[in-house]
């Protein structure tokens, strides 16, 4: 390993951790939201006169489920600004 500095090193892991924080961070919220979506399509169709109910309950829970994504970045933007 000549002329490659254990900083370098140190950056690009932090870099590729990064990445793989995102990757694997936005799935399965990405899985969720389509999952609620879908159900709360198919309950709609079935018991249309809930819809106010059914589309409070589904914005809840993708909220939620999106928080997981953003705790993603926070942790990409923390190992890339370190």
């Amino acid at each position: 390993m000549d002329g490659v500095d254990g900083a370098f090193i140190v950056k690009a892991a932090a870099y590729i951790g990064a990445a793989f924080a995102i990757a694997i961070g936005t799935m399965g919220p990405a899985l969720g939201q389509g999952a609620i979506g879908k159900q709360a399509c198919e309950s709609l169709g079935k018991y249309p006169e809930s819809a106010g109910k059914i589309q409070r309950a589904m914005i809840i829970a993708l909220g939620i489920v999106e928080a997981s994504a953003v705790y993603a970045l926070i942790i990409a933007f923390l190992l890339v600004n370190k």
